[in-house]
C-alpha cells in the first residue's frame, strides 16, 4: 500500500495574526479554523495548510484531551510549494510584486517547468511550481 496523496501539510510561524493575514489577505486561502495563540488552519484545493506556533504544539495534550494530537515543531524555516499552471506563474509574481513581496528566485528546471520563491513573514520558503517540475 501507499498513500493517495498529501492531505495536510503544516508550517510554524512565530505570529499567528500575521501568518493569518498573509496567507489569507496576500496569498487568498480561506481560512477553516484558529484557535488563538496555538494554529490557523487554511484550505488549499483538495488539501489544509497548518500554521501553528511551534511552542504551543511542543508540549504533550492533557490525558483527558479531546484530541490527543502528540506533540510536534520545527524551528527555522521551513519550505512549501503550491501547484501552479505555468501560464498563473507570471500573474502571481506581478501580484506578489504589488503587495511588495520579494522573489528570491525564478528559473526554469532542467526537466521542464518554472518555478517562483519568496517568503512568508515568519521566513518560511514558499514556491509556486508546475508540477511538470516532478514529471505530473
Amino acid at each position: 500500500m501507499t498513500p493517495a496523496a498529501i492531505l495536510e501539510s503544516a508550517l510554524y510561524v512565530d505570529d499567528l495574526d500575521e501568518a493569518e493575514a498573509f496567507y489569507g489577505e496576500v496569498l487568498g486561502l480561506t481560512r477553516i479554523t484558529k484557535a488563538e495563540g496555538r494554529h490557523v488552519f487554511f484550505r488549499c484545493g483538495d488539501g489544509v495548510l497548518l500554521l501553528f506556533n511551534a511552542k504551543a504544539t511542543e508540549v504533550p495534550p492533557p490525558a483527558d484531551a479531546r484530541l490527543p494530537v502528540p506533540p510536534h515543531g520545527a524551528r527555522g524555516p521551513g519550505h512549501l510549494c503550491f501547484r501552479t499552471a505555468g501560464e498563473e506563474i507570471e500573474a502571481w509574481r506581478r501580484d506578489l510584486a504589488r503587495k511588495g513581496i520579494a522573489i528570491e528566485a525564478d528559473f526554469e528546471w532542467p526537466n521542464g517547468g518554472r518555478s517562483i520563491y519568496f517568503r512568508d513573514p515568519a521566513g518560511n520558503s514558499l514556491e509556486f511550481a508546475e508540477p511538470k517540475i516532478w514529471g505530473l
